[in-house]
């Protein structure tokens, strides 16, 4: 008599899953024990034939009633009763081709399945994606820019891409290059390349979101008498901002559609200027005096 096998285990779902639960464990199994995937491992290969029995068995609903009733020897009595041959009718390449949508036939010609002898499966596998990070400057992000990346076919010779990184890029997004990743088997597709952006930071601006904030600095009688100062943009040119008069040190001004371009869209965020007051270091005999002279006059008039 056969060892007994407990097939609920093999699957590692209990006595009571349910049809569903019972194909998805089997559909990892038989990936991850698949002897294309672990070519020359005569253990994987073992356990993947296991896990074929095991789900021949629970999946159909009358075997499983025999077998939680009989074991795994369930076969042999239902035989010994009525001559009956229950050990050949599921073809387990239909199987895979339902689940991966792979063809039929057996490694080295032989177009059995698990259990007959000298037959296994090709099973159509689409290949890995590849990551890659692209690391941009807050410019390029702007702007939107390339990068080229090199990798080898299969053959050996080096191939280059070029991959477009559109503007409004930020940190985490992903570029898709279909077709550009990791081999396919048996004829199926190659795996796709994946840019993962990291924007760089800048030394003056900073950004949110598509919002950018950058600090400028005015002369301290700009702020108290009113005026104007130049604002830097990502874009290169420069925008003439008019302060008001008693314009407090650390006001932020906002520079609407000034800001990063929002990413697939026709539009930009804002710029936000925040004003810093520059004091003198140095004051000549006539500014002291007169800076002396503006001291008294606050110190007269009542708060």
């Amino acid at each position: 008599m056969s060892p007994m096998k407990d097939y609920y285990q093999i699957l590692g779902v209990n006595r009571g899953a349910s049809e569903q639960e019972i194909k998805q464990s089997y559909r990892k199994l038989a990936r991850k024990y698949h002897p294309d995937i672990n070519p020359g491992d005569k253990q994987a290969e073992a356990h993947f034939k296991e896990i074929n029995e095991a789900y021949e068995t629970l999946s159909d609903k009358e075997k499983r009633e025999k077998y939680d009733r009989f074991g795994s020897d369930w076969k042999r009595y239902e035989q010994a009763g009525s001559g009956a041959d229950y050990g050949s009718g599921t073809d387990f390449s239909d199987i895979f081709e339902s689940f991966f949508g792979g063809g039929r036939g057996g490694r080295g010609g032989n177009p059995g399945g698990p259990g007959v002898p000298g037959g296994g499966f090709n099973m159509r596998m689409d290949g890995q994606d590849v990551e890659q990070q692209a690391d941009i400057t807050l410019e390029e992000a702007f702007h939107g820019t390339q990068r080229s990346v090199q990798f080898s076919n299969p053959n050996g010779t080096p191939r280059t891409i070029t991959v477009k990184i559109p503007a409004g890029s930020d940190t985490g997004g992903r570029v898709r290059v279909t077709g550009e990743g990791g081999p396919g088997h048996n004829g199926g597709a190659r795996g796709d390349l994946i840019l993962v952006v990291r924007v760089l930071p800048h030394a003056r601006f900073e950004r949110k979101g598509s919002d950018l904030h950058v600090t400028v600095e005015s002369n301290m009688y700009t702020l108290l008498l009113g005026g104007q100062v130049q604002v830097p943009t990502l874009s290169g040119k420069t925008i003439t901002l008019t302060i008001p008069p008693h314009t407090q040190n650390g006001r932020t001004f906002r520079l609407s559609g000034q800001g990063m371009p929002v990413l697939r869209m026709e539009r930009h965020g804002d710029l936000y200027a925040k004003l810093s007051a520059v004091l003198p270091t140095k004051l000549s005999q006539r500014e002291r005096e007169l800076f002396e002279e503006l001291r008294r006059v606050a110190e007269a008039q009542p708060l």
